[in-house]
């Protein structure tokens, strides 16, 4: 099995492969493993899912210790690497990053919160934290201009450039502009970074095949599988609860026990 540095280096070279990278993101072992089983190269980690299911809503209200904790688990029950999404990095970033490495995951997302120039220094501090224990860490900066509708929209493109130009001097790996959905300012992003790009997906976003041809480097799914999961959960109780019947669950019911995806 690769060594976690060796799995680093796996992960940074898809970003740059033959096909585009996507990545589902888990929640817990069961949903990392479902994911692994089903092929994918590696796995990410969605906080929102991560801290819903701890019984947090999202935004940092879960512990940067319990965060970390939940990515242990999901590192150690799947072979593939594993990237966390860590949201602004929980305050203290040397010691999340410290965290982070010793988790067992290999990358993490990092939103920037407030100014840019400090968030650059996040991750500075990220990549030299990482390297001093041994780990290149795969960082994917992420910048919520689009997503938050932060700013003049006319200038928001520019004002997204400017920031995502200032994170990649700071040693990101991947720039991560999530709330973009339209072919036109993703090819715009693509062209004008020339960068790897991750696109998160959404309602209006291109087929995965569509982002390719784009130029899209990572594809996220973000909380979209956990909330899925949770949507079909209402669904089923809706229908024993009304009608007595359980179709549904039936019908979504994996036709094996969960435990054979824990079996060495």
């Amino acid at each position: 099995m690769a060594t976690q540095s060796e799995k680093a280096e796996i992960f940074r070279a898809l970003h740059r492969g033959t096909e585009i990278l996507v990545l589902p993101n888990a929640w817990d072992c069961v949903s990392a493993r479902i994911v692994e089983e089903c092929g994918f190269p590696a796995i990410a980690t969605t906080s929102a899912g991560v801290a819903n299911a701890l019984g947090y809503p999202d935004g940092e209200r879960i512990s940067a210790a319990e965060m970390l904790a939940a990515v242990a688990r999901i590192a150690q029950c799947v072979k593939v690497p594993v990237t966390a999404d860590m949201e602004a990095g929980y305050g203290d970033i040397a010691a999340t990053a410290a965290g982070l490495v010793a988790s067992g995951a290999i990358g993490l997302n990092l939103e920037d919160a407030g100014d840019a120039a400090q968030h650059a220094a996040r991750i500075a501090t990220v990549r030299r934290v990482g390297r001093e224990l041994g780990m290149n860490l795969v960082i994917n900066a992420r910048t919520d201009l689009y997503l938050r509708q932060i700013g003049d929209p006319a200038t928001r493109f520019d004002a997204t450039c400017e920031r995502s130009r200032a994170y990649i001097d700071a040693g990101a790996d991947c720039i991560f502009v999530p709330g973009v959905t339209d072919e036109d300012t993703i090819r715009r992003f693509v062209d004008t970074l020339r960068f790897p790009l991750n696109v998160l997906v959404g309602e209006g976003t291109p087929p995965i095949p569509r982002l390719w041809e784009l130029g899209v480097a990572r594809v996220s799914v973000g909380s979209g599988l956990a909330r899925a999961a949770m949507g079909m959960t209402r669904r089923i109780a809706q229908e024993l609860k009304t009608s007595g019947s359980y179709d549904v669950m039936l019908q979504a019911a994996l036709p094996y026990s969960l435990s054979r995806l824990f079996e060495k």
